[in-house]
Order: structure tokens, then sequence, then C-alpha cells
């Protein structure tokens, strides 16, 4: 069984260590709050003082902190604990350029790293659900696929692009976040019109918002404007939405509509909607 070290107990990495106590893997956590550290003692993970105290021994070490610069910060203050063939799996959420430049500069100091962000919550973590991705070298992954295979749901390697992993991370929240602020403007709408928010899901029996995301997705990242729903009729609904829900605050609608407005003005009110992505997809 593995000896492994997680530095950062939030709640997704506390849910990462009391699986792998559960799994029979020697743990030893480290957190900048050291009570939510100690809390897991109950699973029976050792309780370090510092990161470099949580590395020294460690088979593979995972981080799941805020950012880049926390992640930068720990790492400076393990490196000199780490083993020679001690990897590093960093799970946290990080800018791609940033995840690029740290993973170049610590390959060519010796220290082997791989980029390893996940979409799950603490529940999926505590029972290894959820989905894993990975970035960089090939010859680390391998070494390290049983070890993350058993932590997640499904693992998908993205290659050796350095900023892979931590760029779908960002496509994956980005859907997320999205919903989530078009589901908020749906209830803001329903509300103005009379409507209880459990109401409104009932149009779910007949749209189905998936269908749309795989098949314009895919005009728009050809770049395939072709008229279906014209964009001044889609202005024109939009408006329509934003007068309905009233004074009830909206998340996204209204700067939706405000870049509407201005590829109107630049003359594509007559292509499809999907023209809102033109300077994201034109070469």
């Amino acid at each position: 069984m593995p000896n492994i070290a997680i530095l950062g107990t939030g709640l997704l990495g506390s849910g990462f260590a009391e699986a792998a106590c559960k799994r029979g893997w020697t743990v030893t956590v480290w957190n900048r709050t050291a009570s939510k550290a100690h809390a897991l003692e109950a699973f029976g993970a050792k309780v370090a003082a510092t990161p470099a105290d949580a590395v020294r021994g460690a088979d593979h070490v995972h981080l799941i902190l805020r950012d880049d610069a926390v992640v930068e910060e720990v790492i400076a203050a393990a490196r000199a604990a780490l083993g020679a063939d001690t990897v590093i799996c960093d799970h946290t959420t990080t800018q791609p350029a940033l995840t690029a430049a740290r993973m170049e500069r610590l390959e060519k100091e010796g220290v082997k790293y791989l980029h390893c962000p996940v979409f799950m919550g603490p529940p999926a973590a505590r029972n290894a659900e959820g989905s894993m991705l990975v970035a960089g070298p090939a010859a680390l992954f391998a070494k390290m696929e049983s070890a993350l295979t058993a932590m997640t749901g499904k693992l998908q390697y993205l290659g050796e692009r350095r900023d892979a992993a931590a760029a779908y991370k960002l496509f994956g929240n980005a859907f997320f976040v999205g919903i989530a602020g078009t589901l908020a403007d749906v209830f803001s709408i329903a509300k103005g019109a009379g409507f209880a928010p459990e109401e409104t899901l009932k149009v779910l029996d007949v749209f189905n918002p998936s269908a749309i995301i795989g098949g314009r997705g895919k005009l728009m990242a050809a770049g395939n404007f072709a008229p279906m729903f014209e964009l001044t009729m889609a202005r024109k609904d939009v408006r329509l939405m934003i007068e309905t829900a009233g004074t009830v605050p909206l998340a996204v609608l209204p700067g939706l509509a405000a870049r509407m407005d201005v590829l109107i003005a630049q003359g594509h009110g007559a292509q499809d909607a999907g023209v809102v992505a033109i300077d994201a997809v034109t070469k």
C-alpha cells in the first residue's frame, strides 16, 4: 500500500484523505488550519506540522489548494523533503499558463509533477466517484495511473501538453457556473411572471438543453452561423425575458444582451444567435 501525503484538507482534500485511509493507504495530512487536519486522525491519518514533514518519505503527494500562489508556496515549503522518486499530483484548479510554466520549471529541477484537477465534490471524493483529468509526462502518468484510478470514477489522461488539464477544468467549470447563472435567470423570469421555481423545470419535459449544447456547439465551434434563430429575434426574446423578470435580479441576461447589441451594430443581426461566439472561434 502506498505512503501518501495530502496537503490541503478542506472539504475536497478531507474527502480524499478519508477515502485513502479506508483503502488502507498510509496517509499523512497537513493543512494551514491545523484543526481541519486533526479531524482526519479519526480515520487513521497522521498530522504533520509542516508541508516538509508531511511529504518526507511519501510515495506520492496530493495537493488540493486554493490557487496558483498557494500551490507555489506549499511546493516551496515541501521541496527540500521530497524524495527523488516522489510524484506530486496537483488537484488544484489553476491558471493554464501558470500551470504550464510551473510544470516546465519543476521538470527542469528534477521534480516529478502531474496536474490532476477533478470534477467532484466531497462525497464523490470519499466514494472514489466523479472524474479526474491528468496532464503531464506519459511516464509519470503510467507510474501513477493505478493509484489515481483508485481515487476517482473516471480517469482521463489528456497527454503531455502541460496546460491541458488546467484548461479543460476551466471549460467544465464554465459550463457549471454558466448553467447555474442561466438557471438563476430562468427562476427570475418565472418569479416576475408569477410562477414557482419548481414549475419552471417542467419545461425540461419538452425542451432538451443538452441537445442544443451538442448540436449548436458544433456549429459554433466551426464558425457556422447560418441562421436558424436570427440574432435580432433572439435579442428581442432576451428583451422580453428581462422585462418579465422586472425588478428581480438577473445574473446572465443583461451581459448577453449587451453583447448582442454590439454584434447587431456590427451587422451580424441576420446571422444565427450563435454568432455571439464569433470572436472566440474565428481564426
